[in-house]
């Protein structure tokens, strides 16, 4: 429940709009909501400013409306991440407000236009195979109202591709920086700016990579000292990580 939505229910109160048995029916499922299979946190926003996040692999569609349903009714908007397709597909059907993201296999309904504030989060991945890993932080951190840019392809096989766009750099106030194989874009890119970079590994690369497992360590070793490093994939915590940076910054 958005801290704005609890105000107005409390006013609706005090002004007669809704009685006090009506207020307490809104508020019984608050500040969670017990599904049986899941506890939906709706007091999150107030926390910390973001609603609760859904992560769809491994629940069932049922599943994932439930919760969908329980946040919504509530006035929290939604992100699901990890969503096949074939979930994506059936969740469209029941939600025909929301937005798929096929590449990022992630969904989105929220019940106003997402305001993009200032200062800006740039995704940089290295290859074309990192795509859907940079495409959940980008979808993640637009959906926590940043302003996103991003950068494509810009590995250091070909480090010119990134160094010709330098420009580019100067106008981010946080990097998500991706990559797979050695992991070593995030250094990179470490050295040439004076923001923070969160580090991305992925699971891509033939089996010495031992899936991602080599990016990630190449990461933590970074001798860039303004790299941190998330998990292997998580492009969705690297956006959470660098929203809360890029607000801070706004303070």
């Amino acid at each position: 429940m958005k801290e704005q939505h609890l105000r107005d229910l409390l006013e609706n109160v005090r002004n007669g709009e809704l009685s006090v048995e009506e207020g307490l029916v809104q508020l019984k499922d608050y500040p969670y909501h017990d599904l049986g299979f899941a506890t939906v946190d709706h007091h999150r926003p107030m926390r910390q400013g973001f609603p609760e996040v859904i992560f769809g692999e491994g629940k069932t569609t049922p599943q994932i409306i439930s919760i969908m349903s329980s946040l919504r009714d509530r006035g929290d908007d939604i992100l699901a991440t990890r969503v096949s397709p074939e979930k994506g597909e059936q969740l469209l059907a029941e939600f025909p407000e929301a937005v798929y993201y096929a590449t990022a296999g992630t969904l989105t309904l929220s019940k106003e236009p997402v305001r993009e504030e200032t200062g800006c989060v740039m995704v940089i991945c290295a290859g074309t195979s990192d795509l859907p890993v940079a495409e959940e932080a980008v979808v993640t951190a637009r959906f926590f109202g940043n302003h996103v840019e991003s950068l494509y392809d810009v590995g250091v096989s070909g480090v010119h591709r990134l160094l010709s766009r330098r420009s580019l750099l100067e106008r981010a106030w946080v990097f998500i920086v991706v990559a797979g194989m050695e992991g070593a874009l995030p250094s990179v890119v470490g050295g040439l700016v004076k923001r923070p970079v969160i580090a991305v590994p992925t699971s891509v690369g033939y089996g010495a990579s031992f899936g991602g497992l080599a990016a990630l360590l190449g990461m933590l070793n970074s001798c860039a000292s303004n790299v941190a490093v998330v998990n292997i994939d998580n492009g969705f915590g690297a956006a959470f990580i660098a929203s809360l940076i890029n607000q801070a910054g706004r303070l």
